[in-house]
């Protein structure tokens, strides 16, 4: 039996259980040349290998030494760049509270104890194919993060711009009491907002004089283009309104769609509120970095016009004056503090 036959990547596999008959059982399934086994006596010592090497997938004992399969479970899906590994619980317990506390861990699925073996095959198969989907997913969306900071790279005076609206924008939505989607969304976005700018000439992305009307058209279709660069991505599906409507303005006057208030998406008001502070306490080759205290008086000018949600203006003021990113304002270059 081959389980891997197939895939067209190589894996590698944790198996953690203190009887050691049972890891030469599963060691005798999972033999071959496209798996590399790592195999653990203990759950602190699974942690540790997991921690290191990043498994594909991991099969747990749930009664072990010094951790138990639930402990270990519970902090690799506490790990941000460990919380995708699929994890399978193996076990000779039969209660259902003990499936529960698995679940309430962040188990992926289950095998009971003595395992059939075509269904053990069966459920790594699955779970080895739903983590391929997922570095396949994380590839492309590091692979449109590096385009949309190469973009930032072209002008060294938005160096750490993509990154700081990441941060402002879920520290206003978080007490907004956004779903962690949108919070996600909201980083994301971050990033993303400007990706358009690919499509746009050097000579008007980096023009140090005031755009003309037709350079400003031409700019203005970045937000389109940087909704069609991220659209294949399914799991960008809330992403892709603060790319194209983070431009619009409260009251209609803004592009590509002219939408007026509650017709913006929530976390696109969010975002150009945060793009807009960032750019005015920043410096540009059109102009010096402005002082926070003038900054927040723009933006509420700004609200007070119609051009922003005003409720989200003062909430975001509250933040900066209460300062709530401070720890964000401290990281900005020298050139760029206000």
């Amino acid at each position: 039996m081959d389980i891997f036959r197939g895939f067209d990547r190589n894996f590698t596999i944790l198996a953690a259980d203190d009887l050691p008959e049972n890891l030469a059982l599963i060691q005798d399934i999972l033999e071959s040349p496209r798996c590399r086994l790592l195999l653990a006596r203990n759950g602190q010592e699974a942690l540790d290998l997991a921690l290191q090497y990043h498994p594909d997938l991991v099969l747990l004992d749930v009664m072990m030494p010094e951790l138990d399969g639930y402990q270990v479970c519970h902090q690799l899906k506490g790990t941000r760049d460990k919380q995708l590994i699929p994890v399978v619980m193996i076990t000779a317990l039969t209660d259902l509270g003990d499936k529960i506390r698995g679940i309430e861990a962040g188990a992926d699925d289950f095998l009971n104890k003595p395992f059939n073996v075509a269904e053990f095959a069966a459920r790594v198969r699955s779970l080895l194919r739903l983590k391929q989907i997922t570095d396949e997913l994380e590839n492309a969306e590091t692979v449109l993060f590096s385009l949309a900071l190469g973009v930032e790279a072209k002008d060294p005076s938005t160096i750490g711009h993509c990154e700081r609206l990441a941060r402002y924008s879920v520290k206003l939505g978080e007490p907004l009491g956004l779903e962690a989607s949108a919070l996600k969304a909201l980083q994301r976005g971050g990033i993303l907002h400007d990706i358009g700018k690919l499509g746009v000439p050097d000579a008007i992305l980096l023009s140090p004089r005031p755009l003309s009307r037709e350079d400003w058209s031409v700019m203005r279709q970045h937000t389109l283009i940087g909704e069609r660069i991220c659209q294949p991505l399914r799991s960008f599906g809330q992403v892709l309104p603060i790319i194209r409507c983070h431009h619009e303005r409260w009251d209609g006057s803004g592009y590509p769609d002219g939408l007026r208030g509650e017709e913006i998406p929530l976390t696109a008001r969010i975002l150009q509120i945060v793009d807009v502070f960032d750019a005015l306490c920043s410096q540009r080759p059109y102009k010096p970095p402005l002082s926070v205290g003038a900054v927040l008086q723009q933006l509420h000018e700004e609200a007070r016009r119609g051009w922003r949600d005003r409720e989200l203006t003062q909430e975001f003021i509250w933040l900066v004056e209460n300062q709530q990113l401070e720890e964000s304002l401290l990281q900005m270059p020298a050139s760029a503090a206000c």
